[in-house]
């Protein structure tokens, strides 16, 4: 066995793939002087082996991801939100789909800690951004167990299951901010956790008013999962760029109203989705002996509420992105907000 203290984190089998950074003594206690909590302290069980989450189990894999502790905080509410129920990350975690968390992070605390919301925000260069994704997938490495190959059965996996955290750009938002619509108040700091698929890019450099653009995004996002896959049985979040976010805002567009005009005309007639010689996959509607009329128009989307807009990315670039979950309201993922400590 090697005595190289990189080497041997590798050989435990701790690490994402990456070098990870040494949990001293020294470097855990300074993490835990970021929060009022107990280092022993539940925070919850993380599936899928169920482990034991405590505030210094957070704190111990805050320091090796690479967090500065006042990102501790932020990431004992991630730590929250993959516990709870709601969000299934047992399901999330061993499927064999795409999916990982994404973490969404609003209010105060963004600018505070340095979070990137701006150019370039599903990218590198951010150190908060990086490191507070990171953390949650060595939490589920190491208390939750989701392991490749082993219980976490993704089949392709995605490069967010490294690290996929981003803040909303308020200030390049014409809507209130996104954790104001989850029943917290603008002034407060908040995570939301989302399943999701890696970000499906669309560009539309032509589109010039609210109704053309919601089309222009609408139909590029009904290609999702499937072609045929109406409705969509899951939560979708769209990231919708700040350019795009002003053509809506001048035309007096609110973020409901985008909501609502996805679900209403995203829609194909029944007959379109029913199996032919040139699509084997079929609508995965299940009407049993009574389908629909041919004409009837399916959905993308189960409900306005199940798409989610948040803004974010650089101010330059008529740009949006679209981010398909991972199953439904049954038996799939819900998002989950919690508010940040101190916040």
């Amino acid at each position: 066995m090697t005595t190289d203290e990189f080497e041997l984190f590798f050989e435990r089998g701790v690490t994402d793939g990456l070098p990870v950074v040494p949990p001293t003594r020294a470097r855990v206690e300074r993490m835990l002087q970021a929060t009022r909590r107990a280092p022993e302290v539940l925070i919850g069980e993380l599936p899928p082996n169920y482990g034991r989450v405590t505030v210094e189990k957070v704190a111990i894999n805050a320091v090796m991801a690479g967090c500065r502790p006042e990102y501790l905080p932020v990431v004992l509410a991630v730590a929250e939100c993959a516990c709870e129920p709601a969000f299934n990350l047992h399901g999330v975690a061993t499927s064999t789909h795409f999916s990982t968390p994404l973490i969404v992070v609003n209010g105060p605390v963004r600018t505070r800690i340095g979070l990137n919301s701006g150019f370039g925000v599903f990218g590198p260069g951010y150190r908060a951004n990086a490191t507070i994704g990171r953390a949650l997938r060595l939490l589920m490495i190491n208390i939750g167990g989701a392991r490749p190959g082993e219980t976490s059965m993704s089949t392709f996996g995605h490069p967010g299951r490294y690290t996929y955290c981003i803040a909303e750009h308020e200030e390049a938002s014409p809507w209130p901010p996104y954790h104001v619509g989850r029943g917290l108040s603008a002034d407060a700091s908040a995570v939301t956790l989302f399943a999701g698929e890696a970000p499906h890019g669309i560009s539309d450099h032509s589109s010039r008013t609210a109704r053309e653009l919601a089309g222009s995004l609408g139909w590029s996002m009904a290609g999702l999962w499937n072609s045929k896959h109406f409705p969509l049985y899951s939560h979708t979040m769209l990231v919708v760029g700040p350019e795009h976010a002003r053509t809506f805002a001048d035309d007096g567009w609110s973020r409901s109203d985008l909501q609502r005009h996805l679900h209403d005309t995203i829609r194909r007639p029944y007959a379109e989705l029913v199996p032919d010689d040139g699509h084997g996959e079929g609508t995965n509607l299940r009407f049993g002996r009574t389908p629909p009329h041919a004409d009837t128009l399916v959905p993308k989307f189960p409900s306005a509420d199940e798409v989610h807009v948040v803004v974010a990315g650089g101010t330059a670039g008529r740009f949006s992105m679209a981010i398909p979950g991972w199953l439904g309201t049954r038996n799939g993922s819900q998002p989950v907000t919690r508010r940040v400590e101190g916040d």
